[in-house]
């Protein structure tokens, strides 16, 4: 597993964590039942309290979707573009040269008036550097660019499970997950284990389907079937 894979599964344990922590402090902050000798007071209802535990409930649902938005800016900003991968560039001001485009097969994307740029292992930051670059050299004065992933590149399963094929790949993608969009296990399946083949290696390497095993774009997932 590469360095950049082992750096997303650390964010996304990390997310993990975050959410059990926000849950023990909303399970802390639960008011106890009341005790005594059946008192009208004490048999109230504590309004105080119940907003404390509506608002904790909200609060997690808040972190929830703060932690999803984060991580998915985090897997953008370092992703590394590959064939298949459909973008959307501004130019500001310029309304001719902006639009959408997807990198080819062999990883070049072609956009107006510049030489087409070989995508292939670039970040999108690296990406608006040379469009901004190219623009600049005979071109535009000082262009500003926008990059942007409208759709990332799909992601293949084969083997043991209901539905194979090419599945839309979406942030946070882990293997349990995809085999879930593919149907789930058929009933031949061997669970535990997959063959993993990363788009980036072209190798294909036995792994243990968690939650943890996060799948890319333009990977190949395998099933094997199981030995009686």
């Amino acid at each position: 597993m590469n360095v950049w894979v082992q750096q997303m599964t650390q964010k996304v344990s990390a997310t993990f964590v975050a959410l059990t922590v926000a849950a023990m402090i909303a399970g802390c902050s639960t008011p106890s039942g009341s005790s005594g000798g059946g008192q009208q007071a004490s048999q109230a209802p504590q309004p105080a309290s119940a907003q404390t535990g509506t608002n904790s409930a909200s609060e997690i649902n808040q972190a929830i979707a703060e932690n999803e938005s984060n991580a998915a800016k985090a897997f953008e900003k370092s992703y590394r573009l590959g064939p298949g991968d459909r973008l959307r560039v501004i130019v500001f001001g310029e309304e001719d040269l902006s639009g959408e485009f997807e990198v080819d097969s062999v990883g070049v994307v072609s956009l107006p008036l510049i030489k087409p740029i070989n995508t292939k292992g670039m970040t999108l930051s690296e990406l608006r550097t040379q469009i901004e670059t190219q623009l600049q050299a005979g071109y535009l004065v000082e262009p500003r660019v926008s990059v942007e992933i409208l759709n990332y590149r799909p992601f293949y399963i084969t083997g043991e499970v209901g539905r194979p094929g090419e599945y839309p790949y979406v942030a946070g993608m882990n293997v349990l997950k995809a085999i879930a969009m593919a149907g789930g296990y058929t009933y031949r399946a061997n669970t535990r284990r997959v063959l993993l083949t990363r788009a980036d290696t072209n190798r294909e390497e036995e792994e243990r389907p968690t939650q943890d095993l996060l799948i890319l774009p333009g990977d190949y997932i395998r099933v094997p079937e199981r030995f009686f």
